[in-house]
């Protein structure tokens, strides 16, 4: 494990498993390639905008896409699951793409949701999306929920809010290198507040230049950039507008 400083204030460290380890203020996280975030000592697994059932949604209108981007997501969470064995998982909202989602669910998505709150506490944070939560699967289901120091939304509040923890924007970041540039989803923090990219396989990006992030940070944050197997922590003048 290597720590890094980045421009006299931003500790962070890589970590094996190819996440990326930083503090809000005093709280210990590590981002995952995955775009999870956990939390270890509380044994917490967090993850933002799956928007599940967003194909069928699609396809509703005519605009025909795979339909399986519900499966893709509920796998790879159940992978991150089965690695680090949480005792909490929280759904930080829009975990549905709309209200009428949970019933397009076939049988299967709908053990993977359940099996989910097997064993754990499962907590589903309301978004925008799904203001009302599930209708008959298991969980808590909250507007925001405060632990360890942190306060987990779905929705960022505007302007500075210290301890935040929030998704809703889809935050993205397309960084400049010698060969090019590449753009991929990202966690954004300025060691403060974590706004997480979306977990969800057809949920997009939104870039963190865009006016949307404006006006959320302390200082010019950090990038949390995925990877297929790490994340890599990128500095602001590295990040270029699309």
């Amino acid at each position: 494990m290597n720590d890094v400083t980045l421009a006299g204030s931003y500790i962070f460290s890589a970590r094996a498993c190819g996440g990326l380890h930083v503090r809000l203020g005093e709280v210990g996280v590590v981002m995952r390639a995955s775009g999870a975030l956990w939390l270890e000592t509380e044994r917490m697994l967090v993850v933002a905008d799956l928007h599940l059932e967003k194909g069928s949604a699609y396809a509703a209108r005519g605009q025909m896409l795979p339909p399986y981007d519900t499966r893709e997501t509920l796998e790879r969470l159940a992978r991150e699951v089965e690695v680090l064995a949480p005792a909490t998982v929280v759904l930080l909202g829009d975990t549905f793409h709309d209200r009428r989602a949970e019933g397009r669910l076939d049988g299967g998505d709908v053990a993977r949701l359940t099996g989910l709150a097997s064993r754990r506490r499962l907590i589903w944070v309301t978004g925008n999306h799904d203001e009302d939560g599930p209708v008959s699967l298991p969980g808590d289901v909250v507007d925001e929920l405060a632990t360890s120091g942190l306060v987990f939304r779905h929705e960022p509040r505007a302007g500075f809010c210290a301890g935040e923890v929030a998704g809703h924007l889809h935050p993205a970041a397309r960084v400049v290198a010698a060969r090019g540039s590449v753009r991929r989803r990202c966690f954004v923090t300025d060691g403060s507040r974590a706004i997480l990219p979306a977990f969800g396989a057809y949920a997009g990006g939104l870039s963190i230049r865009d006016i949307a992030f404006a006006g959320l940070f302390a200082r010019p944050p950090l990038a949390g950039v995925l990877g297929a197997s790490r994340v890599r922590a990128v500095g602001w003048r590295r990040i270029a507008p699309d």
